[in-house]
C-alpha cells in the first residue's frame, strides 16, 4: 500500500473518533434533553366529527299470475319434456334488472308424473319453475285458490322441485316446520321478508291437520306473522290473493285488508286473483310512512281471452335503508309500472310476453292507445307512480 495513503487514512480515523467522543460528552452534559426534544411524540388531538350516515337500497320487481292453461303447456312441449323459456325471452331483461323479482305462480307445479291438467283443476309442468328461474325470478307465491286443486301430493312435488332449482316459494308448504321457516331475502345489506295468503281454495277443503299446505287469509294470523317478521327484517312484502275476478277496481275488502296490514307493518302489498290490472296506491300509516299497494297485477302468462286479461305489468319499487348513529330509517319510493302483453296467435300457439308498447308488432294494432289507457287506469288513485314503456 502507498505509504502516503496509509498515513492519510490513519489521520482521518483518529479525527472521526475524536469528534465522536466530543459529541457523546455534549449529549451527556445536556442529560439527553435535546434528544427528548427530537423524539418526543405529540399528544393526540381528537376532533369531533359529525355522525356518519350510510344509505343503501334495492329494487323490487313483481309480476302477476302465471296461469298455465293446456294451450300454454302444449305450446311448450318438446321431444324431451317442456321448455317455457322462449315465452319469457322478450321480457326477461326487465325481470333480471331488479335486485329481487317476485311472481305469482297461480297453477301448482305438481309435474307430469301426476298428470297435467287445466281449468278448473290445474296442474302444471315443473319446467315452468325452471323458466321463471332463468328469467330472473327469485321468489314465487303459491298461495291461491288453485293451490290444492290436485291435492297434497301436487304441493309436495312443487315445493320439492322449487327447492331443487333454488327458487324460493311462500304461501304453501310441505309441513309445519317448512311453514315456520321465514322467507327472507338479503340483498345490498337489506333484508326483505315475504308472506303470502289466499281468500280460499275454490271450495276444496284443506286436509285436517295440514293447514300448512296453503295460507288462508285470517286477519289476526297475518298480523302476528308480520310482527314476527318485523324483528328479523327491514321490509315486509305481503302477497294477497283477493278481490273479484275481472273487476278493474278493488273492492272494500281489498282496501280494508291493505290498510290494516300496512298499518301493522307491511311495506308492500302485491295483489292477485282478478286476472286484470287494478290501480296502485300509497297508504299513509299511523306512523307517517307511505306504504305501497298494487291491488292486482293481472295475468302475466295465460291463455285467457280478452285484451284486458292479456295486459299485465311489471311493477317496481325502491326499498331504501338509511343508518344514522342512533336511528335506522326505511323508505319505499320510486314506484314504476311497465305494462306487458301476453301474445298468442289465432291457434293459441307461439306464446310470448312482450312490452305492451311493442305489441303492435304482435298483431295488437292499437297498442299505443291501450298503453295510454293502462297508464290512466293504473294512476286512478295516485299520480305518484310512473308508467314506463321499459324498465331500466
Amino acid at each position: 500500500m502507498n505509504k502516503k495513503l496509509l498515513v492519510t487514512s490513519v489521520s482521518l480515523t483518529v479525527l472521526l473518533v475524536a469528534m465522536g467522543v466530543i459529541l457523546i460528552l455534549n449529549l451527556n452534559a445536556t442529560n439527553g434533553s435535546e434528544l427528548k426534544k427530537v423524539y418526543a411524540l405529540e399528544e393526540p388531538k381528537f376532533v369531533d366529527k359529525e355522525p356518519r350516515t350510510v344509505t343503501t337500497s334495492l329494487t323490487l320487481n313483481a309480476i302477476g299470475d302465471i296461469l298455465i292453461h293446456s294451450p300454454v303447456y302444449e305450446d311448450a312441449r318438446t321431444e324431451n319434456g317442456f321448455d317455457f323459456t322462449p315465452m319469457f325471452e322478450q321480457i326477461k331483461p326487465y325481470l333480471k334488472n331488479a335486485d329481487i323479482t317476485f311472481a305469482n305462480q297461480e297453477s301448482i307445479l305438481g309435474g307430469d308424473e301426476i298428470g297435467l291438467s287445466s281449468y278448473p283443476n290445474f296442474n302444471s309442468p315443473y319446467e315452468v319453475g325452471d323458466a321463471l328461474k332463468d328469467a330472473g325470478v327469485d321468489i314465487v307465491s303459491i298461495a291461491n285458490n288453485h293451490t290444492i286443486d290436485r291435492g297434497e301430493q301436487a304441493v309436495i312435488n312443487a315445493t320439492n322441485h322449487l327447492s331443487e332449482i333454488g327458487l324460493e316459494y311462500v304461501g304453501g308448504y310441505q309441513n309445519e316446520k317448512d311453514r315456520q321457516r321465514k322467507r327472507i331475502i338479503h340483498k345490498n345489506g337489506i333484508s326483505v321478508g315475504f308472506l303470502a295468503y289466499t281468500y280460499g281454495t275454490n271450495g276444496i277443503p284443506v286436509p285436517n291437520g295440514k293447514d300448512y299446505l296453503v295460507n288462508l287469509i285470517e286477519e289476526q294470523q297475518i298480523i302476528d306473522a308480520i310482527h314476527e317478521m318485523e324483528e328479523k327484517t327491514d321490509f315486509i312484502v305481503v302477497s294477497m290473493h283477493f278481490g273479484q275476478e275481472y273487476h278493474p277496481l278493488p273492492n272494500d275488502q281489498q282496501i280494508h285488508l291493505s290498510e290494516l296490514l300496512t298499518n301493522e307493518g307491511a311495506d308492500v302489498i302485491l295483489g292477485h286473483h282478478p286476472h286484470v290490472l287494478q290501480p296502485v296506491d300509497w297508504i299513509s300509516t299511523e306512523e307517517g310512512h307511505d306504504r305501497f299497494v298494487v291491488y292486482s297485477l293481472g295475468n302475466f302468462l295465460s291463455s285467457q281471452i280478452g285484451v284486458d286479461r292479456l295486459i299485465g305489468a311489471i311493477t317496481q319499487v325502491r326499498l331504501t335503508k338509511t343508518i344514522n348513529s342512533d336511528t335506522i330509517q326505511h323508505q319505499v319510493s320510486d314506484a314504476k309500472v311497465m305494462p306487458t302483453y301476453n301474445y298468442y296467435n289465432n291457434h293459441k300457439q307461439d306464446f310470448q310476453i312482450v312490452p305492451l308498447i311493442d305489441a303492435d308488432q304482435y298483431e295488437l294494432h292499437n297498442a299505443q292507445q291501450l298503453y295510454d289507457q293502462t297508464e290512466q287506469h293504473m294512476q286512478s288513485f295516485t299520480d305518484e307512480v310512473e308508467i314506463v314503456p321499459y324498465l331500466e
